[in-house]
């Protein structure tokens, strides 16, 4: 039986310096836009002006129109009231159209920086933050930052403006039936506030719950294919179906908050209306105000309970966008640990003399994984690397194209430190073919071109001929042109690896980095892997991942790892007697293969 997870606790977020910090930096956003942020604030201007002053024309139409029974008078004001309520619709529309298109642009251009972020950050970023929470901030918390930035912040500053310029129109009509109106406003505003923080932190809970909820979804569409070979589909539904329950919960409470608090609003505010009514409607008697007052001034009540409830719904939704807008902006600012320095230079074309100078790394401070590693590999030659589980094999190739830096020594390449000239130099000029060969949902032909996308059609099927890949390729429906799927789910493991060799081929590197995945093949589609394999590494460094006595047999120099340490080097026949680890590699895996 699954256990449900537990529930985010329900604790409100206390506004602090950096909250609003935040808030502010997200709304600057805007000025990229300052034109349209204007133009809708001036509409903004315009339409409350006419909502101010529609009820003092209506005041007029009935005290002069109706009430001195002028006909010809009352047509043309009615139509006045009309061409005023057009321009005001026409005011509504330009403002409604400016504000979405800045705030549409802003969530434009923050999720284009988030994913240039995100992929010029180093691996050990993404190794501790969840893909799931990544989209849930590039999706979710995106879209907020554009609700702050189009009506959040424009209704609070209408409902501000119109509050108190209908407060000011009462006053000065009557001020004594105005402050008898506007004791409602109180228990109004304390209506709001306390929704306002009730339904904060449930906000902030559903907004959590949604990103684990997105989380859960994502890994089980990537691993779509291990839940059904382990038959645990009813587990994982029964996961997801717990995530929901917990996001329908705090949605459900959140709605019950908002189904009470609506009609209570409307219960103050309209309270408050019959009761200017009936006392408006005794002045009316008696002569001390006019009809048209009395309507005018219901209308401005009407009014001013529309800017009170705004508030019990937009300051949480600011709230709500101040915690995106840190979430969002803590991806924009984070440091990539590897970053090319202020002077690198690009790396001139290279033969692949590769050193490892005392070499030291680890993936955090408390956890070394490397400790002193040398070795000196010439130009063309093969560097296969052995060793147990954790020896640090996969550590050395990820340091290779600098997606770690070490802790410790120097890598070198033709005797520059790899550490002093930039990042895409040095990886334009290394090919990388691992275990799990990574395609991307598009075409055969644009897999194959991903390195190289400007490479001419002849290119890619000549590479694809030499990775032994051509053949399988022409007899798929649509060729180069057929798509492989999520993670080219529509190949086998054979084919998605001569594809990788051929990606590899057509970008000509001088330094090649492989991890041998020929274990889990069947032994043609192994004879295929290998014969590409071979036509790769001709003339180029490489660098194995050794899992084949056939790889081992050929390589120049052997690396033997145990715990981070290099405790064996040579070629096959030199470590088969001095080293007590390789022959137990050697009779326990190689030999065997």
């Amino acid at each position: 039986m699954t256990t449900a997870t537990a529930t985010p606790p329900l604790v409100a977020p206390v506004p602090t310096p950096q909250h609003r910090r935040y808030l502010v930096r997200a709304f600057l956003l805007l000025r990229n836009y300052w034109q349209l942020t204007v133009g809708a604030y001036l509409a903004l201007v315009g339409i409350t002006l006419l909502t101010l002053a529609t009820p003092q024309f209506i005041r007029w139409i009935i005290d002069q129109g109706i009430g001195a029974g002028n006909s010809r008078l009352l047509t043309w004001a009615v139509l006045g009231l009309l061409g005023l309520t057009v321009v005001r619709g026409l005011f509504t529309y330009w403002q409604g159209r400016w504000t979405e298109i800045a705030s549409q642009s802003v969530a434009y251009d923050l999720r284009n920086a988030m994913l240039e972020r995100l992929t010029h950050l180093s691996f050990d970023y993404h190794d501790r933050t969840e893909s799931g929470q990544l989209l849930s901030r590039a999706m979710q918390d995106v879209d907020r930052i554009r609700f702050l930035n189009g009506r959040a912040v424009l209704g609070l500053v209408n409902a501000i403006v119109l509050l108190i310029g209908t407060a000011i129109a009462l006053l000065w009509m009557n001020p004594k039936l105005a402050l008898l109106a506007l004791i409602s406003m109180p228990v109004l505003a304390y209506q709001a506030t306390t929704f306002a923080i009730r339904l904060r932190p449930l906000s902030l809970a559903i907004q959590q719950q949604m990103a684990v909820l997105t989380t859960r979804l994502e890994q089980n569409l990537r691993g779509a294919r291990i839940v059904k070979a382990f038959a645990q589909e009813d587990r994982e539904i029964e996961r997801f179906e717990s995530e929901n329950r917990n996001w329908f919960r705090l949605s459900a409470e959140a709605a019950q908050l908002q189904a009470v608090n609506n009609p209570l609003m409307d219960l103050i505010a309209n309270a408050s209306v019959v009761f200017i009514l009936w006392y408006g409607g005794l002045l009316v008697i008696n002569s001390q105000i006019t009809l048209g007052d009395l309507i005018a001034f219901t209308t401005y009540l009407g009014q001013m309970a529309g800017p009170v409830r705004r508030f019990g719904m937009i300051i949480p939704a600011i709230a709500q966008a101040g915690a995106s807008a840190e979430r969002v902006f803590e991806i924009l600012d984070a440091e990539s640990q590897v970053q090319d320095e202020p002077d690198a230079q690009p790396l001139p074309p290279v033969q692949g003399h590769l050193r490892f100078e005392n070499v030291s790394f680890g993936y955090s401070h408390s956890r070394r994984v490397l400790n002193g590693v040398s070795f000196d590999v010439k130009p063309g030659q093969v560097l296969a690397l052995l060793g147990p589980t954790g020896s640090g094999k996969s550590s050395i190739i990820n340091l290779i194209p600098r997606f770690y830096d070490p802790s410790g020594g120097r890598v070198t390449i033709d005797g520059y430190d790899i550490r002093h000239i930039t990042q895409a130099s040095l990886r334009s000029q290394i090919g990388i073919v691992l275990q799990e060969s990574t395609l991307f949902a598009t075409t055969i032909r644009e897999n194959i071109a991903f390195g190289r996308p400007d490479a001419a059609d002849e290119e890619v099927i000549a590479a694809a001929k030499a990775a032994q890949a051509h053949e399988f390729i022409t007899q798929m429906a649509n060729g180069y042109d057929a798509e492989v799927g999520e993670r080219g789910a529509t190949l086998s493991g054979g084919q998605r690896q001569r594809m990788a060799i051929a990606r590899a081929l057509l970008k000509d590197p001088r330094i090649l980095i492989l991890d041998d995945a020929t274990a889990s093949v069947d032994t043609e589609t192994e004879r295929l892997i290998q014969k590409a394999l071979a036509r790769l590494m001709e003339g180029r460094t490489s660098v194995i991942i050794a899992q084949r006595l056939s790889t081992v047999r050929m390589a120049d120099l052997i690396l033997i790892l145990e715990k981070g340490r290099v405790t064996g080097a040579g070629t096959h026949e030199e470590l088969l007697a001095p080293s007590p680890l390789y022959q137990r590699i050697y009779a326990g895996q190689l030999e065997r293969k």
